[in-house]
């Protein structure tokens, strides 16, 4: 059942020069919020942009009843959200969609994350502190100035590896050079991934010769995100037979594996 919330927005700041920050008040919410779903945000007071936007959710302080969203300024909806102000109401419809697993077996994680995608893993990367899980974690981005998410992890007591392309750092190949230095070294027993088809598909390889589990979450344009539309269908490839689901409803998180990554 889709929940519609009212909630008061603590903080909306500009962090760099394409990403912005924004805290809520969670304190009249009663669901479980878990790593890896999204919310439904109501970006504009107006009728236009009509639709809502997918966030991802980047933290969840559940002793303060907060959660906060890194978001990045694209279009004209992202663009009217940030024109919200302390005290004014943000209208959020969530959780939506099916989060992280992490599994009590596991020792350590490995996160690879690409652009906003490394907000979607931030709060996995929290879960595993809260649990006693050790996270590795490799972020990629075009600039220094976009890899916002770095010192988060690093607060969550993660290992990271930034590589942009500004450095010449972020290409597939040398992503796979680190990640095999990684898993040979550490006792890593699972991969997770978010926010580019490149690193998705190195994910899966890895995961495959290495015989280890993973998850992926689908970064998709959404209608409704309810899955009336079909907006945001993807193909995954379950019992030898590919079929369609909705990352909004099936998702957005799935196991690494089963992902048709296109």
């Amino acid at each position: 059942m889709m929940k519609q919330h009212l909630l008061p927005i603590i903080s909306n700041v500009q962090v760099s020069e394409r990403y912005w920050h924004m805290k809520v008040d969670t304190e009249t919410m009663r669901d479980s919020i878990e790593p890896g779903q999204f919310f439904h945000i109501r970006c504009s007071d107006g009728i236009s942009p009509f639709l809502r936007r997918p966030f991802s959710i980047y933290r969840i302080n559940r002793t303060e009843d907060t959660i906060e969203f890194l978001y990045l300024v694209k279009g004209e909806g992202t663009k009217d959200l940030t024109r919200k102000q302390p005290g004014e109401t943000a209208d959020l419809v969530g959780p939506l969609g099916y989060g992280f697993q992490l599994q009590p077996s596991y020792d350590e994680i490995l996160l690879t994350a690409r652009g906003v995608g490394i907000a979607t893993l931030a709060a996995l990367a929290q879960d595993a502190q809260n649990k006693g899980v050790r996270c590795t974690a490799i972020l990629s981005a075009r600039s220094k100035n976009d890899l916002l998410a770095a010192e988060t992890l690093q607060d969550f007591g993660a290992d990271v590896y930034n590589v942009t392309e500004e450095e010449g750092t972020s290409d597939v190949d040398a992503v796979e050079t680190l990640m095999r230095d990684i898993i040979g070294s550490k006792n890593i027993t699972s991969l997770y991934t978010c926010g580019s088809r490149r690193l998705s598909r190195l994910n899966q390889r890895l995961a495959d010769e290495y015989g280890l589990p993973g998850e992926i979450a689908l970064e998709e344009q959404m209608g409704c995100a309810m899955g009336a539309c079909f907006a945001c269908v993807c193909d995954i490839d379950e019992n030898g037979k590919r079929k369609s689901v909705r990352v909004c409803l099936e998702g957005p998180v799935f196991p690494l594996e089963k992902v048709v990554i296109q």
